[in-house]
Order: structure tokens, then C-alpha cells, then sequence
């Protein structure tokens, strides 16, 4: 593919986004433990000149402004994650991880550096758009618990009061120079569960003796994988998996308990509402039919990501001048989940996947593996697309 042609502004930036990213990587933190990044990021907003710096934000998190010269207008909030995870690097890049068992397996550190790449192409161009920008960089978007709730509990939202939210997420199975926009559901909601199930142990000999904690999981597994195929749409999407089946501890004794965990994935509210009521239905219903009972711990995780339609149509018409109409790409859903969908249900905005996948340099690699890479030739189009879609939406609702 030929990548676009960056405005030169952008151009003139990337070698210091690219070192800024590198130096990310080499210095990954896990989530509400980027100290170290957190740091990083303030001392770049202070030398770029950005106002209102505010960090120590639901732990690590950090918020700045930039104001346009056109005059007042309403607050678009751009927000990057910063956090690692909990994975031995296996790259062979020079600027790998230097703390062992962490590292930027999710691109977290391009997202980082492109949104201080952002924040200095806008503070240049103060002059062509009204109102102001709240760059947000959030901490622990891993972590099931996720630093976007603890942020907007914070206040991010507001002082300025915040109209619209954008952000973007590199995808490593994608190409450089394609972005995926789309408006409605983009990403699932991330739900966990633990059924533990309680029966009666006994001889195995004799197993008219004891209720079969093991045979009553395995019938619940079956019938919560049967609530996908016939208690919901086929034409919306929902999966439950069950991950996790630990029971017994030698080849002659039933065992009294089992132990079921496993995850739960929606794209809509009501089909998330569903999920659960059945689910619990099903594991206390089938423990029932067999003299057993159940628990069930029920955790609900990040909510479903929903862009907004209007806001995603702004989104593409802007990005399609940095890469080009035919390179932006309608988004297709993906079951991962992500915690920016906590502010796009406070606020309209659009979340919108950058391509950083590359064969030839061997950039193929998912997500979440110790060999995972982005191609920084996605760094200065990220910055691009983004500076681009907040000017145009600034211009657009003053």
C-alpha cells in the first residue's frame, strides 16, 4: 500500500513521536502504576506549552487544554490509554521492554505518543479552530476494574463541560494506511462469571450415593452455550464461553464441588440483560434438576463500545483527508472490549481503529502476544486523522 501523504507539519513531528513511543516501550507500566509515563507525558505537556495541566487523576491519570484563537465554542475531549501488560517481550527491536514481564503488547505506547504528537500539531494550529481540545491520558484500560470509570467519577468530563469524545486504537492485523470507522456498537462488553457448584461427594464406585458435582457442571456448561443459539438474534451477536472447569482431586472420590468461570460478550444492553438472567436461570435450574445448588458471582466489565452515527460520519470525512476516501474502511465489530465505551455513554464520539500492520517488516503479530509490534509509519497518520477530527468537529459545532 502507498501511504498517504502527511500534511507537513505532521511530517516534521514524526521522528519525535517515534522516539517518544520508543521510549514508552522501553519503559512499560502496568495499569495505575505509570508513574514513570505518567510523568513523562506532564513534562512533554509543559514544554508544549498546553494549560491547565492536571495529573495524579483516578491515580496516574493525566488532563491538559489547549485553547483555539477563533473564540469560544464547545470542548472536544481526545483520549489515549498508557498502560502495559503483564507479558515477557520477545521482540527483537533495540528499544524493548527494560522491566521484565511488562511490556506494550496492545500499542498503548503509540496511542500515548500520538496524542502528544496531537497535542503539539494543535497547539500550533490554535489558530484554526474555536473552543478547546481536554487531552485526556488515561490510565489501566487492561484491567477489567479500567481507569476511564475513575477518571469521568473525577470530573474529566467537565471544567470545561465536554461535548464530544474521539479516540483510537491501533490494529496490528490491519494495514498502515487503512482506518476503520463505523457508527453504532464497534466492540463488546467484557462480562465475567463464576458458578460454583455444590453437590455431594462419594465413593466413585458408588455414585448412586452422592450428587455428581462434575456431571452437574458439565450439563450447565451445555445448556448456557445453548442460551446463544436459542435464546438469542442470531443477526446480534453474543458469545459466552466458558474458560475455566476445576473439580476433584483423585481418580475414586466424587467430588462435592466444581467450579465453572468464564466470560460473557454483548453489543447491546438488552442482549447483555439477557445473557445474565438466563445464564443464572440455566446453572441454578440444571443444579436443581439434580439435587445440587449453585453460586454464581456475576461481574459485570466494560460496558458495550457505541459510537455515536453523526459523530462517527465527522470522523471518517475528516480522516479520509489525511489517508484518502477509498483507505478508510467501514468498521466490522470485534468481540475485545475496551473502556473508552464509558465515555462515549456520557458523551457522543466516535472510537476509530488506525491499521499498524505491516507483512513486509513482519508486523503481524495479535495483540496481546510477547512479539507484538506496531509499524511507526502509523504514528504520524494517527497523529494526522486525530488533530484533523477535532478541528473539524470544533469548526463544525461553533
Amino acid at each position: 500500500m502507498t501511504l498517504p501523504t502527511l500534511p507537513p507539519d505532521v511530517d516534521e513531528i514524526v521522528p519525535g513521536v517515534v522516539a517518544d513511543r520508543r521510549y514508552l516501550h522501553e519503559n512499560p507500566e502496568l495499569g495505575f502504576d505509570e508513574h514513570v509515563t505518567s510523568k513523562f507525558v506532564v513534562e512533554r505537556l509543559e514544554a508544549l506549552g498546553a494549560e491547565d495541566i492536571q495529573s495524579g487523576i483516578a491515580g496516574t491519570g493525566v488532563t491538559a487544554l489547549i485553547h483555539g484563537t477563533r473564540g469560544e465554542g464547545k470542548c472536544v475531549l481526545l483520549r489515549a490509554d498508557m498502560d502495559a501488560l503483564p507479558i515477557l517481550e520477545e521482540t527483537p527491536v533495540e528499544f524493548a521492554s527494560q522491566n521484565p514481564g511488562v511490556m506494550h503488547a496492545c500499542g498503548h505506547d503509540g496511542h500515548t505518543a500520538m496524542l502528544l504528537g496531537v497535542a503539539r500539531i494543535l497547539t500550533e494550529r490554535r489558530d484554526q479552530f474555536p473552543g478547546s481540545v481536554k487531552l485526556c491520558f488515561q490510565p489501566s484500560e487492561e484491567a477489567n476494574a479500567g481507569g476511564a470509570k475513575p477518571m469521568i467519577e473525577a470530573g474529566v468530563l467537565e471544567n470545561p463541560h465536554v461535548d464530544a469524545c474521539f479516540g483510537q486504537h491501533v490494529m496490528s492485523d490491519r494495514p498502515t494506511g487503512e482506518v476503520w470507522v463505523g457508527g453504532g456498537p464497534i466492540q463488546a462488553s467484557a462480562d465475567m462469571f463464576t458458578i460454583t457448584v455444590q453437590g455431594k461427594g462419594g465413593h466413585g464406585a458408588i455414585p448412586h450415593t452422592a450428587i455428581d458435582s462434575i456431571m452437574v457442571a458439565s450439563d450447565i456448561v451445555s445448556g448456557l452455550h445453548k442460551i446463544v443459539s436459542r435464546n438469542i438474534d442470531p443477526l446480534d451477536p453474543v458469545v459466552i464461553s466458558v474458560c475455566s472447569f476445576h473439580s476433584g482431586t483423585a481418580f475414586n472420590v466424587i467430588p462435592d464441588t466444581a467450579e465453572l468461570k468464564g466470560t460473557v460478550r454483548t453489543f447491546s444492553p438488552e442482549n447483555r440483560d439477557l445473557a445474565e438472567k438466563r445464564l443464572k436461570e440455566v446453572a441454578e435450574g440444571v443444579a436443581a434438576a439434580q439435587g445440587a445448588t449453585v453460586t454464581i458471582d456475576y461481574d459485570r466489565g466494560y460496558p458495550p463500545t457505541i459510537n455515536d452515527d453523526a459523530m462517527s460520519a465527522l470522523a471518517a470525512a475528516s480522516i479520509a483527508k489525511i489517508v484518502g476516501e477509498d483507505n478508510v474502511k467501514p468498521m466490522v465489530p470485534i468481540m475485545p472490549a475496551e473502556d473508552m465505551s464509558y465515555f462515549l455513554e456520557e458523551r457522543p464520539g466516535c472510537y476509530f481503529m488506525t491499521g499498524c500492520g505491516n507483512e513486509e517488516k513482519g508486523i503481524v503479530w495479535p495483540h496481546h502476544h510477547p512479539r507484538f509490534d506496531l509499524d511507526e509509519d502509523v504514528l504520524g497518520i494517527g497523529v494526522a486523522a486525530l488533530a484533523q477530527v477535532a478541528i473539524d468537529y470544533l469548526n463544525a459545532e461553533s
